[in-house]
């Protein structure tokens, strides 16, 4: 007998952002800020921020769904965070989205 999972994949969006000169600290705050906030949204099973030695911002996330990321991308923090983003970015984000195809743990250490 077969069975079908009707689980969705986790998806995850990753990407780097590049501050305009002189706007580096306002962009480290602006994501920093998001950091905890967005890691207890529902359906946030990872959400880390690194900064490159070339001074770009590489942001990667996982979520448990699709709708979960939608949740979270509808929220206050995040629209203001988008509306605020352009003001300190060189160009536009370098961003990815993908649904993760590696088996996802069932804990993180």
């Amino acid at each position: 007998m077969t069975t079908t999972s009707t689980a969705q994949a986790p998806v995850s969006l990753y990407g780097f952002l590049t501050p305009k000169p002189g706007h580096s600290d306002e962009l480290r705050k602006l994501l920093i800020d998001l950091v905890e906030p967005s890691r207890g949204h529902e359906g946030s099973l990872e959400y880390h921020l690194h900064e490159q030695e070339d001074g770009r911002f590489f942001l990667y996330e996982v979520w448990r769904s699709q709708e979960d990321l939608d949740r979270h991308n509808a929220t206050p923090l995040l629209r203001a965070f988008m509306a605020e983003l352009p003001e300190h970015l060189e160009g536009t984000p370098e961003a990815y989205f993908g649904a993760m195809r590696s088996p996802y743990p069932a804990s993180v250490a």
